[in-house]
């Protein structure tokens, strides 16, 4: 099958990089998020192309899926029933159209350059579905932890959810401030949600015990730093919940290893800034 991280460019109509459909942040936004670490942003996605999304995943989600191949990573309970399938995998953009052409919506690329200050390069996406009635826990962590083969840390996660986020089915909590705290130690993501207590200090601690919880309609979406502190709980309704996550980087973000950064991609040298075929540039500020 065709490998879309081939083209950087829409290879269909269901986006547009047109800025006029972008809501722009405001000065109070781009402030709130200094603050806190993360943003409840505007919503990125329309019906039409949340039902585009969806029916891809549905695709993608099947066992037996074509391109399976192309994935950077792939878990899944290889469920055959959509209500019960447990996913997380990254690699989407590379697989079907409308997960390869969200990454250029301009509804997303404008308001991530102004929280990144420039110029907007793919770094990777994620999809997360938690089943209906079942945990899919995602433990408290940091980003940048697992991201520390790129350097300066000029990083930027956007949740967007794909079916309404709420406390009952998953919804992400942040701590907010935890983005002005030192990179801490990796406690896993699978799980324990009382992982990460073991490596915070008695003010952390403090902060930690005052989660704000992210709930969000269908196509809305959250910004947040990488090293805001976040995790989310368990499904425990009878629907699923589904998210997509794109990650970006600002353009000049460099490779600090001599492996290859995701599964199955091209070698970019230690000091060498991201570029090529896997991580194209989304939006260009002057």
């Amino acid at each position: 099958m065709l490998d879309l991280a081939e083209s950087h460019q829409f290879v269909s109509t269901l986006f547009s990089d047109d800025p006029a459909i972008a809501e722009p942040l405001s000065a109070e936004q781009l402030e709130l998020y200094e603050q806190q670490g993360f943003l409840v942003g505007p919503r990125l996605l329309n019906n039409v192309q949340i039902d585009a999304l969806k029916s891809e995943l549905a695709e993608l989600t099947n066992p037996q899926h074509e391109g399976r191949d192309l994935w950077y990573e792939y878990h899944s309970n290889e469920s055959t029933d959509a209500s019960t399938v447990l996913f997380h995998a990254l690699g989407s953009w590379r697989l079907r159209p409308a997960f390869h052409d969200v990454l250029w919506n301009a509804a997303f690329t404008v308001p991530a350059s102004q929280l990144l200050g420039g110029s907007v390069r793919f770094w990777h996406d994620q999809l997360f579905c938690k089943p209906a009635l079942h945990g899919g826990v995602v433990a408290w962590h940091q980003d940048y932890s697992y991201w520390t083969r790129t350097a300066p840390m000029a990083h930027l996660t956007c949740w967007i959810g794909l079916d309404d986020a709420t406390v009952d089915n998953g919804c992400v909590h942040y701590i907010p401030g935890s983005h002005k705290w030192n990179l801490l130690p990796i406690t896993g993501l699978a799980g324990d949600m009382a992982g990460i207590k073991s490596v915070l200090n008695s003010d952390q601690w403090e902060l930690f015990n005052n989660p704000v919880a992210v709930g969000l309609k269908a196509g809305e979406c959250v910004f947040h730093h990488p090293l805001t502190v976040h995790g989310s709980f368990a499904n425990r309704t009878p629907q699923p919940r589904r998210a997509l996550v794109l990650n970006v980087v600002k353009d000049g973000v460099c490779s600090c290893s001599d492996e290859p950064l995701l599964g199955g991609t091209d070698i970019i040298p230690a000091g060498q800034p991201l570029d090529g075929k896997f991580y194209p540039l989304l939006r260009s500020v002057l």
